[in-house]
C-alpha cells in the first residue's frame, strides 16, 4: 500500500513510517514546509520514498494522511484526486485547539468523509469535531532504552521556541523552578532564553542539540520537568519516561493519564512541584525508583508496536 504523508512532525512521523507500507513523502527544491522530504535528524527506513509534486500524479496512492488543513487542497493540486472522494484519507490532529476549547470548531468538522484521528483523548474532547467521524490513536515511541543516570543535579526541560510560546509552554514558570534546581532547556531557539528570563546562564542552560545527542544528554539530568500549560501531550514527556526519568509536571491536558502517581509528581500547586524538584534533586535513589516506574508505565501504554497495530487496523477500515 502506498501512503501519502507530509513530513510535519518528525518524532511522530518516525514512529508512523515504521509500518509495513510504502510512504510517499513530498519533497520540493527548497525543502520548505510542504516539501521537507525524508528526515535528516531521525532514522527512517528505506521504504520511505521522496516524491516531487510533479511526479505525484503518476504515483498510485492508496491512502492520504493529512495533518494540516491546506493539505486537502495540496492533494488535489498535486495528484488530481480529491481526498475523501477520489482517494481515502484520514486527518491526524496533533494539537489541542489554540483558542477557547468551548468555541473552537475543527477545520474538518463539516465533513464526514475524512475521519479525524486525535493523538490524545483530551484533544478529541476539546475540539468541536462536528459531524466528522473521530477516533484516538495514542502516541507510540521507539524505545531509546533505559539511559537515565541522573548524574547531573539538574532538571531537564524540553521545549522549542520557549520565548515566543511563553505562557503556553510555561516559560514564565522557569525562573521559579530555577530557584529549586538548575535547568537544562533542550530545544530549538533556546539560546536567548536565559537573558529573556533574567537568569544566570548556569541556572538556565540552553541545549539545542542534534536529535542523536538529545536523549543521552537528557538522561544525565536528575529529573524531567514539564511546565506546559496548554499543548497536546508532548512526545518529549513520554520519551523522558522511556529513558527512565522521574517526572515533575503540571496537571494539565493529558499528563495525568500518562504519568502514574508513583512515576513522579503531577500537580497544579506550584509549591508541591517545587518540593518535588528539590526532593528528586537531593535523593538520587528516590529519583531512580520513580524513573523506573515511569519507564514501565510508558512501555505498557505508549509502545511503538501498539501504535502501529492501531494504525494498521484503521488503515484497513478506511481503505476497504
Amino acid at each position: 500500500m502506498n501512503i501519502l504523508i507530509w513530513h510535519v512532525h518528525g518524532s511522530w512521523a518516525t514512529s508512523f513510517v515504521q509500518g509495513p507500507h510504502t510512504y510517499l513523502v513530498p519533497v520540493t527544491p527548497d525543502r520548505g514546509p510542504d516539501g521537507l522530504g525524508r528526515a535528516t535528524s531521525w532514522q527512517w527506513p528505506p521504504h520511505v520514498r521522496e516524491v516531487t509534486p510533479e511526479r505525484l500524479r503518476e504515483e498510485s496512492v492508496d491512502l492520504v494522511v493529512l495533518q494540516r488543513p491546506h493539505e486537502v487542497e495540496l492533494v488535489t493540486a498535486w495528484t488530481g484526486r480529491r481526498p475523501g472522494t477520489d482517494v481515502p484519507a484520514v486527518y491526524v490532529e496533533h494539537n489541542s485547539p489554540d483558542a477557547s476549547a468551548a468555541a473552537t470548531r475543527h477545520p474538518l468538522a463539516d465533513r464526514d468523509d475524512i475521519p479525524l484521528v486525535h493523538v490524545t483523548h483530551f484533544n478529541r474532547l476539546m475540539w468541536d469535531n462536528g459531524r466528522a467521524p473521530t477516533t484516538v490513536i495514542e502516541h507510540g515511541i521507539i524505545d531509546p532504552g533505559p539511559l537515565w543516570t541522573g548524574e547531573e543535579r539538574r532538571a531537564a526541560v524540553v521545549v522549542n521556541d520557549p520565548v515566543r510560546r511563553g505562557r503556553t509552554t510555561g516559560t514564565d514558570l522557569l525562573p521559579r523552578f530555577a530557584r529549586s534546581a538548575p535547568l537544562d532547556v533542550f530545544g530549538m531557539r533556546t539560546g536567548e532564553l536565559a537573558d529573556h528570563l533574567g537568569l544566570p546562564a548556569d541556572r538556565c542552560r540552553a541545549r539545542d542539540l542534534p536529535q542523536g545527542e538529545l536523549h543521552p544528554a537528557m538522561a544525565r539530568c536528575r529529573l524531567y520537568l514539564h511546565p506546559v500549560r496548554w499543548t497536546s501531550l508532548g512526545l518529549s514527556l513520554l520519551e523522558a519516561m522511556f529513558l527512565g526519568m522521574p517526572v515533575v509536571a503540571l496537571d494539565t491536558t493529558e499528563v495525568r493519564e500518562a504519568v502514574p502517581d508513583d512515576a513522579g509528581v503531577v500537580s497544579n500547586r506550584l509549591d508541591v512541584l517545587d518540593e518535588a524538584v528539590r526532593t528528586f534533586l537531593a535523593d538520587a535513589d528516590c529519583a531512580a525508583v520513580a524513573g523506573q516506574r515511569a519507564r514501565s508505565a510508558a512501555q505498557a501504554r505508549y509502545g511503538v508496536q501498539r501504535f502501529l497495530d492501531d494504525w494498521e487496523q484503521l488503515t484497513k477500515e478506511v481503505t476497504r
